[in-house]
């Protein structure tokens, strides 16, 4: 099991979005996950999300809290969060780095976890198997030591998109870049069985991949590799790809813009998700400087994922 390391310090409710940002923007440590939620429940009034009403403190004191995986360097993440403090004008207290409790916390986090329908896909455990509705296309994912399960929205956004435009048997050169678990790659490998490429910064995953891959009978038509983005050479030897997948934070699919322009075909198709909704500007002003255009958007509670076309 892969050791994880958590950094967690307290800010005003106000300043959480630039601590946050300049987390996932820092490219070392590079950081598995941030959240953000609050330190002194029920001690200021309710403010209006951009989904709903909601039980958000306007106000008080949040938690920030980043993942690792493995032990950062203290200096470099005081270096950071004083960034932070500078631009937002807010001190953090509390600032702590621990380790992670020694258990699978991946697998206790999906305890309990319902089966997702997600267009034309269900995304379900082991233990659920005999829910599997008539129909539908089943994706087995077990928990495991990686992300994207298929129940944050960001994911069901993906596997939706997914649904509507990959068509059964059509031969599609396709990249998962971030792949997590292997959810999207081993969805459209399901479909159209062709070889799918999926990719991740975390060794763990790639093997979490294959194993899944495997397990939804589809080992041979899911290639999983290792690569900061498209860093490892097997990535950009299978391009130009018709369809690119990234399910990953708002910060790096701004960096990648680029990348993907110079890897999609061109009319190809990028889906993009892991952004909330206050970063989508950001995110879709970073590809259209790339000539990247927005066709469509799917909206789930604070996230949204993107389909944008060369």
């Amino acid at each position: 099991m892969t050791a994880l390391w958590k950094l967690s310090f307290i800010v005003p409710y106000e300043a959480t979005e630039t601590f946050s940002d300049t987390l996932e923007a820092a490219i070392w440590p590079d950081v598995l996950a941030v959240s953000m939620t609050e330190a002194e429940p029920g001690s200021s009034p309710l403010v209006k999300t951009a989904s709903e009403w909601n039980e958000v403190e306007a106000h008080g004191a949040w938690r920030i809290e980043a993942l690792y995986a493995e032990e950062p360097e203290e200096g470099a993440l005081r270096e950071i969060v004083a960034r932070a403090e500078k631009e937002s004008g807010a001190k953090a207290e509390g600032f702590r780095i621990e380790p992670m409790p020694d258990e699978d916390w991946v697998t206790r986090s999906l305890e309990g976890l319902e089966p997702v329908r997600a267009g034309r896909f269900f995304v379900y455990g082991s233990h659920d198997a005999d829910k599997v509705p008539a129909g539908a296309i089943p994706l087995l994912v077990d928990a495991g030591q990686a992300f994207g399960t298929g129940h944050h929205e960001t994911t069901a956004g993906c596997l939706e998109y997914i649904s509507e435009l990959v068509g059964a048997g059509v031969p599609l050169n396709v990249l998962d870049i971030g792949t997590g678990t292997g959810v999207l790659a081993i969805a459209v490998a399901r479909l159209t069985r062709v070889n799918v490429l999926a990719s991740d910064i975390d060794p763990v995953a790639v093997t979490v991949t294959r194993a899944n891959a495997k397990a939804n009978g589809v080992g041979p038509f899911v290639t999983a590799l290792p690569a900061r983005g498209f860093g490892n050479p097997g990535l950009r030897a299978r391009a130009p790809y018709d369809l690119i997948l990234a399910n990953i934070l708002a910060r790096p699919l701004v960096s990648l813009a680029p990348a993907f322009r110079a890897h999609l075909r061109p009319g190809g198709t990028l889906i993009l998700s892991g952004t909330l909704r206050t970063q989508e500007p950001m995110v879709t002003s970073a590809m259209r400087m790339q000539g990247l255009k927005l066709v469509s958007r799917k909206p789930k509670g604070d996230w949204v994922t993107l389909r944008m076309e060369g």
